[in-house]
């Protein structure tokens, strides 16, 4: 099975890809998904998470306070590496655990972090969602309603546009309209299809 990692930095438009591969039938096992799974209440990690970064970090209905997390591990390197350390591992270990339950053609890995946590080895073919900047910003701000400096901030943690174009085999350019993305994927889909056979 040909596993294609599907990247791309903040507000490039990654889940709108995966979900143009999953219309065509084609599974999509998502980090961030199993991330946000592994962060539910009662979850082990997230008592792993409340241990280091102290209560704080826990709305009172038990789930996770991402606004104050997400404060802490931009602001502090160290703290966003103990966070990593604690989230990768598990999410892998996932990712490896649903990948043995697939049997198909070829399938996408949706790692929005697939460079910063060099997980190339995971995949056989990169695909890297790509978009111009003043795009990406706009994006993040309707999305999530974050100030400039803050999403400055998470696009400095990644690494640049032009590394990932730098190492990937296949870019697709999300700043035009969503039929020419569609019809992007759906070249995508027939070559990753004919490789796999």
């Amino acid at each position: 099975m040909l596993k294609v990692g599907l990247t791309g930095g903040i507000g490039c438009g990654k889940s709108t890809v995966s979900n143009l591969f999953y219309e065509l039938g084609i599974p999509i096992i998502d980090a961030d998904e199993i991330s946000h799974q592994l962060v539910r209440p009662n979850q082990p990690a997230l008592e792993h998470i409340k241990n280091t970064f102290g209560a704080e970090i826990i709305l009172e209905n038990g789930e996770l306070n991402r606004v104050i997390l997400k404060a802490k591990i931009f602001s502090n390197c160290t703290e966003k590496q103990r966070l990593e350390a604690i989230l990768h591992p598990l999410v892998f270990q996932e990712i490896s655990n649903k990948l043995a339950l697939l049997s198909t053609h070829y399938c996408i890995l949706s790692i929005p972090l697939l460079f910063e946590t060099h997980a190339e080895s995971m995949v056989d073919r990169i695909l890297v969602v790509d978009c111009d900047t003043k795009t990406q910003i706009e994006r993040v701000q309707q999305r999530d309603n974050l100030s400039i400096e803050q999403i400055q901030t998470i696009m400095a943690s990644q690494v640049s546009a032009e590394f990932r174009r730098a190492n990937t085999h296949d870019v697709l350019n999300n700043t035009k309209n969503n039929a020419a993305l569609a019809e992007h994927v759906k070249k995508l889909h027939n070559f990753y299809l004919s490789l796999s056979r």
